[in-house]
């Protein structure tokens, strides 16, 4: 069946199967029929035989004179014709959107009396829910940005969508602060990306080990992710856990080194890098080579080639002997 404009059935003939459209796309045959019909006030059955449209439409009528020719109906009638229904379906919707609105009006009063602590946390699923949720906060964003990146993990897609969206944030002022692992510092893309992003309102430092991701903006709204795949996140905007989160950001940039700074990897006065001090902290407490590495943002080989350089320092012949040296070498003593 064909369905009109206003969502009506209409009784096929033998021709429909040709002659599938609806009304607000009248064929140009029909259209041309029917305009001839207009100005010369009738056309004969065997034309219209070619656009039964005309006739299942409403848009001909019979000749009351004679029964081989047709007669077209007014387009002003066949328009009110059309629009009845529609008119009458958007004042049902009119009534029903009215009632509706009665039903809940008492409960938008009760929701907004608990707003305050039911609308502090917004849980975000899907990639294109969570965007769309940060470009809206950057978007709004007028004084500060504070993100932590761990990992050194970057692919084009992610480095060229962050380097449209901060170079928006810099351009309207925006003081950028961002944390990376040390391991950032070899990863080239993400080089380029920083190297793009220059100016006094961007700030990049590298620390040995981040948790998770972390973003804040203006100090009044912060995104945390949830799960490991980054596939769920939260929007937080309970003044107090943002107050908090902004302290551990805190905390962990002033133990960290400006990226424009020496290498990390640089081999200090005792012959032991900053990377591999931070390696010998986790092997020390028992972690294993994979958790160190995930922990630190590096692949495991070179995880393994800092523990092996680590041992050469230290003369260890043994991972159980390495444990004891570094905890009589001192060098953990950095951190006190």
């Amino acid at each position: 069946m064909f369905r009109t404009l206003g969502g009506g059935d209409l009784t096929p003939n033998r021709n429909n199967a040709a002659h599938p459209h609806a009304v607000t796309e009248l064929c140009d045959e029909g259209g041309r029929l029917y305009a001839n019909a207009l100005r010369s006030g009738r056309v004969s059955r065997a034309d219209v035989a070619a656009a039964p449209c005309l006739m299942e439409f409403a848009l001909l009528h019979p000749d009351p004179d004679d029964p081989d020719w047709l007669r077209p109906v007014p387009p002003a009638v066949v328009l009110a014709q059309r629009l009845s229904p529609l008119e009458r379906e958007i004042a049902d919707r009119r009534r029903w959107a009215v009632e509706l609105s009665d039903v809940f009006e008492p409960f938008l009063a009760l929701s907004t009396q608990t707003a305050s602590a039911t609308d502090s946390i917004t849980v975000l699923e899907g990639n294109d829910r969570i965007n769309a949720a940060l470009d809206l906060a950057t978007t709004e964003c007028r004084s500060s940005v504070l993100t932590v990146q761990p990992s050194n993990h970057f692919t084009e897609r992610n480095v060229r969508q962050g380097l449209e969206r901060d170079t928006a944030l810099v351009e309207r002022g925006v003081h950028i602060r961002t944390l990376y692992q040390h391991t950032v510092r070899y990863n080239l893309k993400q080089i380029g990306y920083v190297s793009q992003l220059a100016s006094g309102k961007v700030e990049y430092r590298t620390i040995d080990e981040l948790v998770e991701r972390l973003i804040i903006c203006d100090e009044s709204v912060a995104f945390i992710p949830t799960r490991d795949d980054q596939q769920v996140a939260l929007e937080l905007r309970n003044p107090g856990l943002i107050r908090y989160l902004i302290k551990v950001f805190e905390f962990m940039w002033n133990r960290a080194v400006p990226l424009t700074a020496g290498t990390p990897y640089e081999t200090a006065p005792d012959g032991i890098t900053e990377v591999q001090h931070s390696i010998a902290k986790l092997l020390v407490e028992g972690h294993v080579d994979e958790a160190i590495a995930r922990r630190l943002g590096m692949n495991v080989r070179t995880c393994r080639a800092h523990i092996a350089k680590l041992a050469q320092a230290l003369g260890s012949g043994s991972r159980a002997q390495l444990g004891f040296l570094i905890a009589q070498s001192g060098m953990l003593d950095r951190d006190l």
